[in-house]
């Protein structure tokens, strides 16, 4: 039997890390996809196959209170921080400070992003380089992806090393090739918060409530902090 997990694409590391353990116990495996999270509400609204729903906490909280999730079928993952990656073994830029991000965004050869209309870090990402004063400036540089996931499997295909990438933490963490720099400084930092829920047309309710308790276990707690997620 198949379990169908739409997921933005923050929560890949986590729900990977415990994919081996939940087929084993279980005898489920997991069909899951990962993308932006209007792209995956999108899906879901249009009548794609869901049994377990991963996206920020307040669009799941819209869709429960739609009826679209189950009564009590949802779960906190923690909250995500939105960063600065570059290839693994290429330097490091200083971001500490608003001055030192704009410094260092002006110098990057090419910055790598999810989807500014779309993806959570892009929206945000976009906002950052108004408040910088260099949105224009640095638009000729951008490459943007479906989701944060392919925008930092592309740099680390790269072969520049003065370029940049900015998503969410989580995805800068489970991407092999990348390097995260630091969470964005403030006034700029963005920590969003993810949730998952058992939408009210699941076809396997009982299997999807039990891989939500495994993913939000206590003793996951270490490995959720690992993939970038936070306890709210």
């Amino acid at each position: 039997m198949k379990i169908h997990v739409l997921s933005a694409g923050a929560a890949k590391g986590l729900v990977d890390a415990v994919q081996p353990a939940f087929t084993a116990q279980t005898g489920a495996e997991l069909d899951a996809s990962f993308s932006a999270v209007g792209a995956i509400q999108d899906r879901f609204l249009a009548g794609e196959p869901c049994d377990v729903l991963i996206l920020t906490a307040a669009l799941l909280n819209r869709l429960a209170q739609r009826g679209e999730i189950a009564t009590g079928a949802i779960w906190p993952l923690g909250r995500v921080a939105t960063g600065i990656a570059v290839r693994a073994g290429a330097p490091a830029p200083r971001i500490a400070t608003a001055e030192a991000l704009r410094v260092a965004l002006l110098r990057a050869s090419t910055i790598y992003l999810p989807d500014p209309q779309r993806a959570t870090g892009g929206i945000h990402f976009a906002r950052v380089r108004r408040e910088l004063g260099i949105h224009d400036e640095v638009a000729p540089r951008l490459r943007a992806f479906a989701n944060g996931a392919l925008a930092m499997s592309e740099l680390a295909r790269s072969a520049d090393e003065d370029a940049l990438g900015c998503t969410q933490v989580s995805e800068i963490r489970y991407t092999e090739g990348v390097t995260l720099v630091a969470p964005l400084p403030t006034p700029f930092e963005l920590t969003t918060v993810y949730s998952l829920g058992v939408p009210a047309r699941a076809i396997a309710p009982a299997l999807a409530r039990r891989l939500a308790d495994m993913i939000t276990a206590v003793d996951l707690a270490e490995i959720r902090g690992r993939s970038g997620f936070e306890t709210v």
